[in-house]
């Protein structure tokens, strides 16, 4: 009898042994085929997720879509045409902060010689500059950090260079005999641009210096101490009152000034009657040189003659054309 239950307590005890060894082959998730797929795939995707981050990081960076800000003030690079349409600052309310320098950029004077003519009304036009005297050969830098725009030759303004710094400002400098430089070349402060000349229209050899914002001319003076070769402040305050000039010297306006000063009384009705008689086209988008001279009865030629300018000669929108 007690031979028969130790067999049978034995046999219970084999059975819960292998049940329980069941149930542990069952729970283990070693051997279960989706419980594999769970294993590894998370770890692929957290890869492929890395992956994809990092060139997205990357595509930013070069993405050609993204604007600078410059690109957004000035809606382009233009390397051709040297001035853009001037901006109306008329009837500016606010004011515009030009940093100037700062820890990382400094100012250099273009060239250190004196002021030969000022920024105002000279004779028949207007001079949007400042005239420094030097010697043909004279080097000539860049006043600040920036890209050049422009450079090549010009009837007015002779071998120009045109500076686009990173606040919006442009630096003109005229009359070179040589351009050290090339469209789209990063310059710095002190960088050589070209070597002083007395080319285009001028009489004697001298820098002639412009600063423009969006176009517009801003009296230099307004920026730079020419006395003592520095900055008059790091940061540049523009309000309207520094585009005045804008508005009270513009190209009618001054002729009949001039007209009303006349040498004679026969000679000043002569001039105001040809002030008079003359008429401007403001050129607008599609507008071809064929199309402005037939809309105002007048030729190609014509056109060409009065404003000094070729057959082919690029239009820019904004600007004024004399058809008369």
């Amino acid at each position: 009898m007690n031979r028969f239950l130790f067999q049978i307590v034995a046999i219970l005890l084999l059975f819960v042994s292998f049940a329980a060894h069941s149930q542990q082959v069952i729970n283990n998730p070693y051997n279960r085929k989706d419980t594999i797929k769970q294993k590894y795939v998370p770890k692929k995707l957290d890869v492929i997720y890395v992956e994809q981050d990092e060139d997205f990081s990357a595509d930013l960076d070069e993405d050609e879509g993204t604007e600078s800000e410059d690109d957004i003030l000035y809606a382009g690079f233009d390397t051709s045409a040297i001035h853009y349409p001037k901006y109306d600052f008329s009837n500016k309310l606010d004011t515009t902060i030009l940093v100037l320098i700062n820890k990382k950029s400094v100012y250099v004077h273009p060239f250190k010689g004196k002021v030969t003519s000022q920024f105002g009304p000279r004779r028949r036009r207007y001079h949007y500059g400042i005239d420094v005297n030097l010697q043909t050969g004279d080097p000539v830098v860049a006043a600040f950090d920036g890209t050049v725009r422009i450079a090549k030759r010009n009837r007015t303004y002779g071998n120009l260079v045109v500076i686009r710094h990173e606040n919006g400002l442009e630096t003109f400098y005229a009359h070179l005999s040589a351009i050290e430089v090339i469209p789209e070349q990063k310059v710095k402060a002190g960088d050589l641009i070209g070597l002083g000349g007395n080319t285009g229209r001028s009489r004697g050899s001298h820098l002639h210096l412009e600063t423009r914002y969006l176009g517009a001319a801003i009296n230099p003076i307004d920026i730079i101490d020419f006395e003592n070769f520095c900055l008059k402040r790091d940061t540049l305050f523009l309000t309207k009152d520094n585009f005045k000039h804008h508005q009270k010297y513009n190209r009618n306006d001054n002729r009949s000034l001039l007209a009303s000063k006349g040498k004679t009384a026969t000679k000043g009705k002569a001039r105001g009657s040809s002030i008079a008689s003359a008429k401007y086209y403001k050129i607008r988008k599609g507008d071809t040189l064929g199309s402005i001279a037939q809309r105002n009865g007048t030729t190609v030629k014509a056109i060409c003659r009065l404003n000094g300018i070729k057959e082919n000669k690029t239009l820019q929108i904004g600007k004024s054309l004399k058809v008369r």
